[in-house]
């Protein structure tokens, strides 16, 4: 690590501006594609992380078998049907679909709830290489990338991956004694090595592009539950899709998550603590940061 020196960054960065003559165009459209048979909840957790991110357009692609439990949840976003494999989980036809969507968005969230099939690695990893627009690939769709060896390097756009310290040992073939004891010299290898910014979820949540890297001080073990990484997914997203870039929206993203948390623990404590009180407490870490309304 000596011959490449990283730059340890501090500060949050500013969030993006919202004039008042704005209108839902000007804060862009989020697509996000998630959820399968029994984990509904991740695609809904992830559409509402983006709308409390600000975005002025959220779209939750699911299979069309949730698609009712989906739009039930949250009226604000809108929900798009994928076909869907015999299992629930979105099916190989839904690439035409999607090649077809990607481009009327800002940008693009993919893998909360997905699940695994050969169906969904191929697509994740078509849609990795190939898309243009930012793109954040969390849970399912950072295993649909394991194994993928060299192959992670080449992408068309600005990729964030998001990984907790299991699904980061999968994807550098390690293990995750190993990852906790070398949080930031394998993370910033590996985002420098492929061009990508890595976010290593977990205490001190590390946010690195491979020249900069900056640890997040907000967050508590009360977030240690399911489904509280949807909600930074589509967080990350709704920045993304506002013209930040994808080292400043992930750095934003995760500060603003952690601060969600605090407050929400402060309120609810840590055990009582569940990943849709994220999305509520939101706006109150918003409102500490200050200047996110000018």
């Amino acid at each position: 690590m000596s011959d490449y020196p990283i730059q340890h960054v501090f500060e949050v960065p500013a969030p993006p501006r919202r004039p008042d003559d704005a209108h839902k165009g000007t804060f862009g459209r989020v697509l996000i594609v998630a959820g399968s048979r029994g984990m509904s909840g991740a695609a809904a957790l992830a559409g509402l992380g983006a709308l409390r991110g600000g975005a002025g357009l959220v779209y939750v692609a699911v299979p069309v078998g949730i698609l009712p439990i989906v739009a039930s949840i949250e009226p604000s976003y809108l929900t798009i049907a994928l076909p869907e494999d015999e299992n629930g989980r979105v099916g190989g036809k839904a690439e035409k679909i999607l090649d077809e969507l990607i481009p009327k968005h800002e940008a693009v969230a993919i893998g909360p709830g997905c699940g695994q099939s050969t169906e969904l690695t191929s697509l994740a990893r078509q849609l990795f290489a190939s898309v243009e627009l930012p793109m954040v690939i969390d849970a399912d769709g950072l295993n649909a990338l394991a194994g993928s060896g060299d192959a992670l390097r080449a992408h068309a756009g600005p990729r964030i991956l998001t990984p907790h310290p299991g699904e980061f040992a999968r994807l550098i073939s390690s293990d995750v004694k190993t990852v906790q004891a070398n949080r930031e010299e394998l993370a910033a290898k590996f985002a420098r090595d492929n061009g990508i910014v890595l976010v290593l979820k977990g205490q001190g949540t590390v946010i690195t592009d491979g020249e900069r890297l900056a640890v997040n001080a907000t967050g508590n073990s009360g977030m240690a539950t399911g489904g509280t990484g949807d909600v930074l997914t589509g967080l990350i997203a709704a920045l993304l899709a506002q013209g930040m870039s994808a080292f400043d929206a992930a750095r934003l993203a995760a500060h603003l998550h952690g601060l969600a948390g605090d407050l929400a623990a402060a309120e609810l404590t840590k055990p009582a603590l569940i990943a849709s009180d994220l999305p509520r407490y939101l706006p109150a870490a918003w409102s500490q940061l200050g200047d996110a309304g000018g």
